[in-house]
């Protein structure tokens, strides 16, 4: 129970600050995001293994770095943190955000951005917290959240930045339960993440699993 708990907090904080930092409109969103998620993942790491994200869940459960039956309590503690993440984020700004592609961007730009830089956090993550030869460093918080502050910086403007199904679906499900917007664009940060998660899997087999 101790794994799914860390995991419903780590995601809850993680997405409550996206909402707040990108409702309060800052130039320094990516920064403050990606600086989150480095904080949740040391605070999370040695407990549930930080995954905060049903992606990652699934490329460490495809190659066996985690326990089999955790896949879906994993997946159902980030997605009920991400929901009260982005809840709370309303309730103190009294606004929602949201996460959809650019004006100037189609869906299969958006779809792309996302695939490609999920499939480098999942990498990361793997390579930084699930290999043996790096089992025990101390720099994988600061590794995987600075993929995010790459990722959000670089493709945020494309896709919207999501990489993460939990954030896109606590972001987009709050905001269309309050009237404000619409599910049309959450298959793009379900689809995308998952196949980033799926190929960084096959990525790090080739890679050598040691």
């Amino acid at each position: 129970m101790r794994r799914y708990l860390t995991e419903f907090v780590g995601t809850l904080f993680f997405v409550m600050t996206i909402g707040l930092i990108v409702t309060a409109g800052s130039p320094m969103a990516p920064l403050v995001i990606g600086s989150t998620l480095m904080v949740v993942v040391y605070m999370g790491g040695s407990i549930s293994g930080a995954h905060y994200n049903p992606a990652v869940t699934l490329a460490l459960f495809l190659r066996n770095k985690m326990p089999r039956g955790d896949l879906l309590p994993y997946w159902i503690a980030q997605i009920l943190g991400a929901l009260a993440g982005a809840f709370l984020s309303r309730m103190f700004m009294d606004r929602t955000f949201t996460i959809a592609p650019a004006a100037t961007a189609n869906n299969g730009t958006a779809l792309l951005v996302e695939i490609l830089y999920t499939t480098l956090l999942a990498l990361v993550v793997l390579n930084c917290a699930a290999r043996e030869a790096t089992k025990g460093n101390s720099y994988f918080g600061l590794a995987i959240g600075f993929v995010i502050v790459i990722a959000a910086f670089a493709g945020g403007p494309i896709s919207g930045g999501a990489f993460n199904p939990a954030v896109a679906t606590g972001a987009i499900v709050v905001d269309t339960v309050s009237g404000s917007g619409s599910l049309g664009h959450l298959w793009i940060y379900l689809v995308g993440p998952f196949a980033g998660g799926i190929i960084a899997s096959f990525i790090f087999q080739a890679q050598g699993e040691t």
